[in-house]
C-alpha cells in the first residue's frame, strides 16, 4: 500500500494512491490516506491539496477480499472507521482539495470525490456505488453531492455508474479532459485557487463547511449502520459470497475488489 505526498510547487500538495491492482484499499490504507491529507492540509505553506491516483483507476473501494477472510466482524467496523476518517479527512482539510480522477471512481472512491472542493475529470472516468452487488451500504451522502436526488437513487439502486460527462452536465465536474491532460489541468486549477491569500482560503473553507446544509460526516455513520445491520442479518455475508464469481461477481477488472 502506497500513499504519497510530494510537493511540486511551495503551495500546492499532490497526495497520491497507489495500491495495485485497482486501488481497492485495505483497513491501514483508509487510515494512511486520512493522515496524509490531513497532514498536507495542516502545511502552512499550502493552499490546495490535490487527490490523484496511480494505475487503472482512481479507487474501486474497499477491499472486499480482506472482509472474507475475517470470520467475525472486526474487519468490518475497522473499514467502517477507516472509510469514515477518510471522507471526512478530505471534506474537512483545511485547504481546498482537487480530485484529479481518471478510470473507475467506485465505493469508497465516492465518498472521496463526493467530500472534495473540486474534481477534474478524465474522459474516461466512471462514478458509481456497486454497493447492493457488494453486500454493504454506504456513500449515498456523497453520490447526492454529485448528483440530484433521484438520478442518485437510481444508480445507487441498480449499481449502475455515470460518465465523468454527465457529472459535468450536473455541474460536479469542474472539467473533463483527455486522460493525458489531467495531471496538467488539475494542478492549473490548484494552482488558481493557490494564488489567493492563504489565511482567507482557509476561513473560506471554514466557512464554507459551516453553512453545508448536510453534516456529511453524521450522514454517512448512519448510513454505515445500516450497512452492519446487513451483516449481522447474514444478507450481506450471502450477497458477498457470491462475489468474483459469474456475472454478479465480476472479474479482473474494476470490480475485482470493491464494496
Amino acid at each position: 500500500m502506497t500513499v504519497c505526498t510530494a510537493n511540486p510547487e511551495n503551495s500546492i500538495a499532490v497526495v497520491t494512491v497507489d495500491h495495485p491492482p485497482v486501488n481497492a484499499l485495505p483497513v491501514r490504507g483508509w487510515y494512511d490516506l486520512a493522515d496524509a491529507v490531513r497532514a498536507a492540509g495542516r502545511d502552512p505553506q499550502v493552499r490546495c491539496v490535490v487527490l490523484t491516483a496511480s494505475g487503472r483507476g482512481f479507487n474501486a473501494g474497499v477491499d472486499v477480499k480482506e472482509l472474507q477472510h475475517d470470520p467475525g466482524h472486526e474487519a468490518l467496523i475497522a473499514v467502517n472507521r477507516g472509510c469514515a476518517e477518510a471522507f471526512s479527512a478530505v471534506y474537512e482539510c483545511e485547504v481546498p482539495v482537487v480530485a484529479a480522477v481518471h478510470g473507475f471512481c467506485l465505493g469508497g472512491g465516492i465518498g472521496l470525490v463526493g467530500n472534495a472542493d473540486a474534481i477534474v475529470a478524465s474522459e474516461d472516468a466512471v462514478f458509481g456505488l456497486p454497493e447492493l452487488d457488494r453486500g454493504a451500504l454506504g456513500a449515498a451522502t456523497h453520490l447526492a453531492r454529485l448528483v440530484p436526488q433521484h438520478l442518485m437513487r437510481a444508480l445507487y439502486f441498480t449499481s449502475r455508474t455515470a460518465t465523468a460527462a454527465e457529472l459535468h452536465a450536473h455541474g460536479s465536474v469542474w472539467r473533463v479532459v483527455p486522460r493525458e491532460e489531467l495531471e496538467g489541468v488539475a494542478m492549473e486549477l490548484a494552482r488558481e485557487i493557490a494564488s489567493k491569500d492563504g489565511r482567507l482560503l482557509r476561513l473560506a473553507k471554514a466557512a464554507i463547511n459551516g453553512i453545508d446544509p448536510v453534516d456529511v460526516r453524521r450522514s454517512y455513520r448512519f448510513e454505515q449502520g445500516f450497512t452492519f445491520e446487513a451483516n449481522l442479518s447474514g444478507v450481506a455475508d450471502r450477497v458477498r459470497s457470491t462475489f468474483g464469481q459469474g456475472s454478479g461477481g465480476g472479474s479482473d477488472n474494476a470490480g475485482e475488489e470493491r464494496v
